[in-house]
């Protein structure tokens, strides 16, 4: 869940400091998207067991997904 956090938090900052029509906010939603999975596989790689680890990168994938979903609503609906 602090994965989600932290992308929660990086994407309400590009969405916040980028003034215009959102493309360029867009366009980093897929770095914020590969970085939470680089980051479960990175803590994963550090761990000694191997077990639930196809689950946490589905359930990371997944959630940033969502919140990367409804920030570009966000920015459709305001554009």
């Amino acid at each position: 869940m602090s994965i989600w956090t932290l992308v929660a938090i990086v994407t309400v900052t590009l969405v916040v400091s980028f003034p215009g029509d959102g493309q360029q906010v867009e366009a980093a939603f897929g770095a914020i998207l590969a970085g939470s999975i680089a980051l479960v596989s990175m803590l994963q790689l550090f761990q000694d067991n191997a077990v639930g680890f196809v689950r946490k990168l589905v359930y990371v994938g997944g959630g940033s997904y969502l919140i990367l979903a409804i920030a570009t609503a966000y920015l459709f609906l305001k554009g």
